[in-house]
């Protein structure tokens, strides 16, 4: 523990918002560390970029990556649909385990669906888009939007590129490129649900978009200029829920660790300044948002 302090700050508790309520229409909001969340209902259960696992720093640099399937099972026991963003490890890499486990569409890139097909998914649980398409879940529908990857690391792309072929499974985390990035909007009639799983995106793909809530990435911002002003300016959304702010190596069930400069403070003080309220929660907390019917 002395160690992971001496190399990594934690958040402040006091930056934590304050618990939601929920209502009998409310939509739930679990936040999975990373960029992964769970958006419950009983209409349905749309998953995000699951990334549970969280292999340790030695694992992940020189090991094939496992799926910790008891895990996974634990903490999302249903799921009707998962979306993917990207093909990175921290983004993809427990999703054809979650499918397998609850029988829930992996829907994404073409990149993704290499994935999932490395993994030993049938074809009926892979949907492929390219994005600009809605796409039914129940009476709920989701769209992709053609995004591109944040300058996250030293101020580049990391692990670029597409994923043509299935990938070795268990894969290497440098086998996984990103493939083609997808802002995900899910509308649950009543409340839409905005997801920015990378520091970066493309204007005109936002323009004419709106949000109530947006998840949006906190590490990377700085090599975007005006990120967090033009995502409230295009989305007009009422609530920030900050993600992508921990590292993928602490354990799920730790106190979690602040990825290296990723000044999350500072962040929060953003999202204020650009008129809209930021909502922190730690990983695997929830948070409640009614819905306008």
């Amino acid at each position: 523990m002395k160690i992971r302090q001496i190399l990594f700050k934690q958040p402040d508790p006091a930056w934590y918002c304050a618990p939601t309520i929920p209502t009998t229409d409310s939509v739930e909001l679990q936040y999975l560390g990373t960029a992964g969340f769970v958006i419950r209902h009983p209409e349905r259960t749309i998953v995000l970029d699951p990334y549970l696992s969280r292999p340790d720093f030695k694992t992940t640099l020189t090991k094939p990556l496992q799926p910790n399937t008891a895990l996974i099972q634990k903490i999302i026991p249903h799921a009707d649909d998962v979306l993917i963003g990207h093909a990175h490890y921290d983004h993809i890499l427990d999703a054809p385990d979650l499918c397998k486990q609850t029988g829930a569409r992996l829907i994404g890139s073409r990149a993704t669906k290499m994935v999932g097909l490395a993994a030993g998914l049938p074809e009926a649980q892979l949907v492929e888009t390219n994005g600009r398409e809605d796409i039914a879940s129940g009476t709920w529908t989701v769209r992709g939007l053609p995004s591109i990857h944040g300058k996250a690391l030293f101020g580049k792309v990391p692990l670029a590129g597409d994923i043509t072929e299935p990938p070795p499974w268990p894969p290497r985390f440098h086998q996984l490129k990103h493939g083609l990035v997808l802002n995900w909007v899910v509308d649950t009639r009543g409340l839409k649900i905005v997801h920015i799983d990378s520091a970066d995106f493309l204007n005109d793909e936002l323009a004419g978009q709106s949000a109530d809530v947006v998840c949006l990435c906190a590490i990377g911002r700085k090599h975007r200029p005006n990120y967090v002003r033009d995502v409230v300016r295009l989305l007009q959304p009422k609530w920030i829920v900050p993600c992508h702010w921990d590292t993928m190596i602490t354990p799920l069930e730790d106190t979690p660790d602040l990825l290296p400069d990723v000044q999350l403070a500072e962040f929060l003080q953003e999202i204020r300044d650009a008129g809209c309220e930021p909502m922190l929660v730690p990983i695997l907390g929830k948070l409640h948002f009614p819905r306008q019917r």
